[in-house]
């Protein structure tokens, strides 16, 4: 009898996790160093993985920083540059990439991708599996009235606050019913949590035990924004006048919904560890939290670290060594390339990052030379945010350029000056720098297609050497390359597909020659 043929295991199933906070700063977790926070799981994920000690938003507003990270384009790019503006209909997602590959595809918690309020519509979109669609506007349909109120106020922590109240232990319950139903299978999940955002709801014992807590204060507290932009001071309004700034009174609050978010997180990462244990996760939050520095509150138009760099933690079993940590910094718009790679496909043309994959097994790998940063506003509905106030910022590691570009800019030199206390864009020591990074950012703003880019991001008063301004600017087109999900596009000067996506303003094929007039 002859044998059987040997026949190979089939492939393990391709599983990605993303797991996401809203508004918890880089430091908010002790494996950042921290004294005295309290969050065992995202510490236990970090020493089982990689932290990335240089990690930076897009845009320190959520939904901006969330259009982002779900689509691998600039807010500029992909329509969400504001709360309360939709992703554009071409800008494909995540959820849909995912999906198109053959994987589950689950999304639950806050969107805010959809142009509603901050709570969204409650609609899954194109992409997502809709029996796990759990958006917060899901959330509020599941309370009555008087519960509604109540989950918006910080004082409902007074009364005493059960967690099967909260947004994050409704979340948690549905991530992990996704992970028993599809384990085995090739799956996508996004767990994306409200807090540690305010009201910061969270069970007694969690806000308790930071009733005497004193979080480190750093010399910016009492940052007088004197050599800063205009628009800074008048955000930071009557604060500029208080002799003894410190950290605002709801900081216990916020601690403890940050350290409760920190334990339904571990329900969901012990879920992984028996449903799948060989996924690659990724958690990271938003943006950060200003707490009060440089007087400041909330987040918005400006680019201090407290703000912008957000905690990331990536941990793949046998991919990725437990305990590594890259230091050079990476950006929000690198993750969707990252897990596209991941999956073993080809990373879209569209897509604005570059895939950390290299780094994941080499932590010294620098993916980027500068993480790129941007504002437009903060929200389309309401006022109350300072409006329109434009920003695009680059930070190599070493230094920090933001143009402001309706008020004054800043250079931020984070090896001597980690508080972010001494602007250095007047420095002559610092114009080497300073100029190189500038370039950097115009290039971005240019490659991108920046709609908001022109000559007056180039001509600012510290830089001699700008170019003359010009209607033209650069010249160039950059059409978009989306030809997984749409026809390629066509050159204006001819009617046929374009060659290059990136050229010239005028075609390299030779005009003809317009009729004689008769």
């Amino acid at each position: 009898m002859s044998a059987r043929p040997a026949t190979s295991p089939p492939p393990p199933p391709r599983q990605l996790v993303v797991l996401m906070t809203d508004s918890q700063r880089w430091d908010m977790l002790g494996c950042y160093g921290t004294p005295g926070i309290r969050t065992p799981n995202l510490d236990r994920l970090a020493a089982q993985g990689m932290r990335f000690d240089r990690a930076y938003c897009c845009q320190p507003v959520c939904g901006p920083a969330r259009a982002a990270l779900f689509t691998g384009t600039y807010p500029h790019s992909n329509g969400g540059w504001a709360n309360c503006l939709p992703l554009g209909d071409n800008v494909p997602t995540l959820g849909q990439r995912c999906r198109d590959e053959g994987l589950q595809t689950g999304y639950i918690g806050k969107w805010h991708l959809d142009g509603g309020d901050y709570f969204g519509l409650g609609r899954c979109p194109d992409g997502w599996h809709p029996d796990y669609w759990y958006d917060m506007r899901n959330y509020l349909d599941e309370l009555t009235p008087r519960d509604r109120v109540r989950s918006r106020r910080t004082a409902t922590n007074r009364e005493g606050v059960d967690a099967s109240f909260t947004f994050a232990h409704r979340c948690s319950n549905r991530a992990i019913a996704f992970l028993e139903e599809y384990a085995g299978e090739d799956f996508l999940l996004v767990v994306s949590y409200d807090e540690p955002h305010d009201p910061y709801l969270c069970p007694p014992e969690y806000w308790q035990a930071y009733a005497d807590y004193r979080l480190p204060g750093s010399a910016n507290l009492a940052d007088p924004l004197t050599d800063k932009p205009a628009h800074q001071r008048a955000w930071a309004g009557a604060r500029l006048a208080d002799p003894a700034p410190g950290v605002r009174a709801t900081a216990a609050d916020y601690l403890g919904c940050n350290s409760f978010v920190d334990h339904e997180l571990g329900r969901v990462l012990a879920a992984l560890e028996r449903y799948a244990p060989d996924a690659l996760v990724c958690y990271t939050s938003d943006h950060g939290e200003f707490l009060g520095s440089h007087r400041l509150h909330g987040k918005g138009p400006a680019a201090y670290d407290e703000i912008v760099r957000v905690p990331l933690l990536m941990r793949w079993p046998g991919r990725v060594e437990g305990g590594s940590v890259c230091a050079h910094p990476v950006s929000h718009i690198d993750l969707m390339p990252t897990l596209m790679a991941a999956l073993g496909t080809a990373v879209p043309p569209l897509l604005e990052g570059t895939s950390l994959l290299p780094t994941l097994t080499e932590p010294s790998l620098r993916a980027r030379d500068a993480a790129f940063i941007e504002f437009g506003r903060y929200e389309v509905d309401h006022d109350g945010f300072g409006g329109f106030q434009p920003l695009r910022a680059a930070c190599d590691g070493h230094h920090k350029l933001v143009i402001n570009l309706l008020t004054s800019d800043e250079l931020y030199d984070l090896q001597a000056d980690p508080a972010e206390m001494t602007n250095l864009i007047d420095s002559p020591r610092h114009a080497a720098a300073r100029d190189r990074l500038h370039d950097q950012l115009l290039a971005w703003m240019n490659d991108t297609r920046d709609p908001f880019r022109g000559y007056h991001w180039e001509r600012r008063p510290w830089r001699p050497d700008a170019r003359p301004a010009s209607w033209e600017y650069t010249g160039m087109t950059r059409q978009r390359q989306n030809e997984e999900y749409e026809p390629r596009q066509l050159d204006y000067s001819t009617g046929l597909e374009m060659r290059d996506a990136v050229r010239r303003k005028q075609s390299d094929r030779p005009e003809p020659e317009p009729p004689p007039i008769v």
